[in-house]
């Protein structure tokens, strides 16, 4: 599991995670405990007998992973980090292995096997250009990538190439920082290599809330057709800027990421970054409300949410299972979308996501898109909840936008919410803030 420790954006906290755990672990997303203790509790009962392998990927802090770890048993657990992690060693018996660069011949070795069969290098502009890269895997890919692709230009020249682009870099580079560097170099001379349409797009993807996203709303951020998002983005896959994990579905690495959020700050104003952002959370608050219109016989009752604009274009949904579908892949970027912050440039279009209650469907749980913020007064009342209650909680979700100036905003009754599957809770509309 990706624990996005070092991601631009929030890493994923270990409820969350644990949370997917146990509905891997065959546990029903209803019966998912709400509690932090109870949910690493469950996890180890049910990993006691088991013989597995937990990979913990990209984690940030002793506190990220210590929950995550399973008891006594056979089970193993691999993490990787940036970090030392030194708590895991001291108090949980872990055992670290330290990852080192490629060593020079190595790294040659990696550039020599991807080059193969498309050019012939002298070994040592090979082992300069490996030097350029300080032998990290993703640069040497990367570069490799870049010179299999232009057989016909001397590897010298490319490298020229590769050193100019690091003055790019002076500013966002400590001194003493070589390997960030080198790596913003690789990605800048990729980057330079692109299209106008296609730089364009992978700067303003570095916005989208996830790392993680699909064609549509990377369509919808970059204001195209969906036609032509795509080929943009298989631009980006073939320059390795971008990584297809799915039909459709996309993921940036981290340093990427970084690197595209940095660029769209440098070269894009202010109003275009707003701009391309709510698009794309527009794109996200009609497709989730598309959600409720699949499946109509389930009595929503549903905010009036303003058009959405041309260049947005919402997915529409013909039947409840297909829109189902879309929510359990979609779940990490609607709370994601939930969590942006509004800023003073979000006047005129809603400044945040909030989350309600409606009844909706069994194989959903509000957990797994998070508690609503405490703002919204949607925490329901657990000593009030019956099990009827419960379990229509464990169903409800719902969408809704919030703006200081000309949204609409749900709020819930002060009488006891969730009394029955037949009885929901009463929601209201509300003009104004």
């Amino acid at each position: 599991m990706n624990l996005r420790g070092y991601d631009p954006g929030a890493p994923l906290n270990p409820a969350q995670a644990l949370e997917r755990f146990l509905v891997a672990l065959g546990v029903p997303a209803g019966v998912v405990p709400t509690d932090l203790e109870a949910r690493a509790a469950m996890y180890r009962t049910l990993l006691a007998d088991k013989k597995i392998l937990i990979v913990l990927d990209n984690a940030a802090t002793v506190g990220q992973v210590r929950p995550l770890l399973p008891g006594a048993g056979r089970c193993l657990t691999l993490i990787t980090s940036r970090s030392r992690l030194s708590g895991l060693v001291a108090r949980n018996g872990a055992q670290r292995m330290t990852l080192e660069v490629f060593e020079e011949s190595a790294a040659v070795e990696l550039l020599h096997g991807t080059t193969a069969g498309y050019r012939i290098d002298d070994d040592q502009e090979v082992l300069e250009l490996a030097r350029l890269c300080a032998r990290l895997p993703l640069a040497l890919r990367v570069a490799a990538e870049r010179a299999a692709a232009r057989p016909r230009v001397p590897l010298g020249m490319l490298i020229e190439d590769l050193r100019d682009e690091s003055s790019l870099w002076d500013a966002l580079s400590s001194e003493d920082d070589e390997e960030a560097d080198a790596v913003r170099t690789v990605f800048a001379w990729s980057y330079r290599a692109l299209s106008a349409e296609a730089a364009r797009l992978f700067r303003l993807l570095g916005l989208h809330p996830s790392p993680e996203f699909s064609a549509p709303a990377a369509a919808a951020i970059g204001a195209s057709p969906l036609n032509q998002a795509r080929r943009l983005l298989d631009a980006l896959v073939g320059a390795h800027l971008l990584k297809q994990i799915g039909p459709d579905r996309y993921q940036f690495h981290d340093l990427l990421r970084a690197y595209a959020t940095d660029q769209t700050r440098r070269l894009d104003t202010a109003e275009d970054r707003h701009v391309a952002l709510q698009r794309v959370l527009t794109w996200y608050l009609h497709t989730a409300d598309a959600l409720a219109e699949a499946d109509r016989r389930r009595g929503f009752r549903r905010v009036t949410l303003g058009l959405p604009g041309d260049d947005v274009q919402p997915l529409q949904f013909t039947t409840f299972h297909e829109a189902m579908d879309w929510f359990r892949t979609e779940q990490s970027n609607l709370l994601a979308a939930v969590r942006v912050q509004p800023t003073r440039a979000w006047t005129g279009w809603p400044g945040s996501f909030r989350l309600s209650c409606a009844p909706f469907t069994r194989a959903t749980t509000f957990s797994m898109i998070g508690s609503p913020p405490a703002a919204s007064g949607l925490r329901p009342p657990a000593a009030a909840m019956t099990r009827k209650g419960k379990r229509f909680f464990s169903k409800s979700w719902a969408w809704h936008a919030a703006s200081p100036t000309n949204s609409t905003r749900l709020s819930t009754t002060t009488k006891p919410p969730y009394r029955s599957v037949e009885k929901p809770a009463t929601v209201t509309a509300k003009r104004g803030s």
